[in-house]
């Protein structure tokens, strides 16, 4: 162990790798469906590492990494940050600012009655919010105070030994709050409401082996026969036949020749035809009422299947049942949808917002005109914008140096943390306008934001672990209750406030909750236990405002604690 220890202590640099792999390691262990994750797992894993070895830690390193995680979660959330302040879903931005700030009044209040140091206070803060990032920003503000090094370097320990303390009851807190105790508080069955919203949006649950296991939507042959319904119409009289199923006719064959579709063709006895839909619409609608042929060369259309970013102010706030009525969605089909890294349901009721990723397939030349009305696709890249990148993290850490508030007596600096988030959420909404602007690979960005944090924790709990047990031992058993009251009044707070003040849906609100505090496995227990998706549309909007929000409140409890 001697010779572990030095080895370590002459190379930091491996010991951040090794707390890293244990860390993620930690973090994918499940107890009853819970895990601690990677980042609070790299946590544990660097006290643990500190506990036998002094590790020295750069802080160069340390903030490098973080500034780029910083960037990275605002290059993400970016192109909703704006949006989700504009458009309908201001109710759930408005619950994740009130929790967010009742996070912060409660995480004060608390470390002013145990008496906790700048330190302790922002690590009761990150954990009990489960936001990591805030332990960053927390840095940075103690290592900014006119205060001894030795008195620095022991409150930015205290930190990671407040969230190692308090992240568990965090996490596990918003998960039961936002999928057991919140339901019951408002008395409500999660299935029935998530089935009542889902209505209400148009969604329709499918019943398991009825779509086909290789993809969604399909072009059949089929024989027109002398008393079909469609014989003697034209083709656009045809497709309006059935316009809640979106069925077109692609081209027929007449008598062994191929015709392209035309809206002013007409369908003769003994043509074939080809038509496009969803498997489940052709299934239930076409298969009782013509017989169906295979005809290879017929159904040899060209199909294109695109990810295309949606720019368009005209499209914006749209239902999708209203999109779909558009004379160019001709034959046009949409496979999914992303807003924030999240994927939403598809359903008629359902709008999209610019930033949103569509996915799109049907024939070709109709896909490439329809992504040129709705924004630009997205076609993958393997070059990262480091101009873009570089000189934005330095524009927004300057930013952040030179912005300055009060705080009782003392003035502190927005932070070059802040800034940075700042500038990565400015370049992401950038992106949706330019779409070419600042372009980085999701790839990238994944890398940025998960080893940037994890890297950055691990180091903070090596820092950590040597004065880990004496905190602990200074802290007392208070730190402890103390982080179940902060997580948990400001998620009964946003509860009653979202139902009662804002009228929000419940299936939402609690959507929301989870977005608030950031936490995915939250809105994740959500959909499991509703059986539905849906919470998804209360959580995309929050979580930025939560991102945003919590990091920030790093910054502003040292202070408000140090005044």
């Amino acid at each position: 162990m001697v010779w572990v220890e030095q080895f370590l202590i002459k190379y930091p640099e491996l010991a951040v790798f090794l707390a890293i792999s244990i860390g993620y390691l930690i973090g994918g262990l499940k107890f009853g469906g819970f895990s601690l994750g990677p980042v609070t797992g790299s946590l544990f894993a660097g006290i643990l590492i500190g506990q036998f070895a002094h590790v020295p830690i750069a802080g160069m390193a340390k903030s490098l990494l973080f500034l780029l995680f910083l960037f990275g979660i605002g290059y993400s959330v970016g192109p909703q940050f704006l949006q989700a302040l504009k458009r309908d879903g201001m109710k759930p931005v408005l619950l994740a600012v009130v929790v967010c700030v009742t996070g912060l009044l409660m995480s004060v209040v608390v470390a002013k009655i145990l008496g906790l140091d700048p330190g302790f206070a922002a690590g009761l803060l990150s954990g009990s919010l489960t936001e990591s990032p805030a332990m960053g920003t927390a840095t940075e503000a103690i290592n900014a105070l006119p205060l001894p090094e030795a008195d620095r370097a022991r409150f930015v320990a205290h930190i990671a030994v407040a969230d190692a303390v308090c992240y568990v009851f965090g996490a596990v807190g918003v998960i039961l709050f936002c999928s057991v105790v919140g339901p019951r508080l408002l008395g409500i069955d999660l299935v029935a409401e998530a089935l009542k919203l889902e209505k209400e949006y148009g969604i329709t649950r499918k019943v398991a082996g009825v779509s086909s296991a290789w993809h969604r939507f399909e072009i059949r042959a089929y024989q027109i026969v002398d008393a079909a319904p469609v014989a003697g119409l034209s083709i656009a009289a045809a497709e309006a036949t059935y316009p809640e199923h979106r069925l077109f006719i692609q081209r027929l064959r007449r008598r062994g020749a191929i015709i392209e579709a035309a809206p002013e063709v007409v369908i003769n006895p003994g043509d074939i035809v080809a038509v496009s839909g969803t498997r489940e619409a052709l299934v239930s609608v076409l298969g009782p009422r013509a017989e169906e042929i295979e005809d290879r060369e017929l159904l040899d259309v060209p199909v294109s299947v695109s990810d295309v970013l949606l720019t368009s102010p005209d499209l914006k706030g749209k239902s999708i049942a209203d999109v779909a009525k558009e004379s160019w969605t001709r034959s046009l089909y949409l496979r999914a949808i992303t807003r924030g890294g999240q994927d939403i349901p598809i359903a008629p009721g359902i709008t999209v917002e610019r930033g949103d990723i569509l996915r799109l397939v049907g024939p070709e030349a109709v896909v490439s005109s329809a992504a040129k009305r709705i924004g630009v696709v997205v076609a993958p890249t393997t070059a990262t914008d480091f101009l873009v990148l570089g000189f934005a993290i330095f524009l927004g850490g300057l930013v952040g140096v030179l912005v300055t508030f009060p705080i009782g007596d003392m003035r502190i600096s927005l932070s070059t943390s802040v800034g940075t988030l700042l500038a990565g959420l400015t370049v992401g909404h950038l992106r949706t306008r330019f779409p070419l602007f600042g372009r980085i690979p999701d790839a990238a960005v994944s890398l940025m934001t998960s080893l940037g944090l994890a890297a950055f924790v691990a180091m903070t709990g090596l820092h950590a672990g040597p004065v880990f047990a004496s905190a602990i031992a200074e802290a007392g058993i208070g730190l402890l209750f103390g982080g179940m009251i902060v997580t948990m009044i400001p998620l009964i707070v946003g509860l009653y406030f979202g139902r009662y003040v804002l009228g929000m849906n419940p299936i939402l609100l609690l959507g929301g909750l989870a977005g608030a505090q950031t936490m995915t496995a939250g809105m994740a227990a959500v959909q499991d236990r509703s059986g539905s998706t849906v919470a998804v549309l209360g959580y995309t909007p929050a979580v930025p405002i939560g991102h945003i929000l919590l990091t920030t409140w790093g910054t502003v409890i040292v202070g408000i604690v140090a005044g």
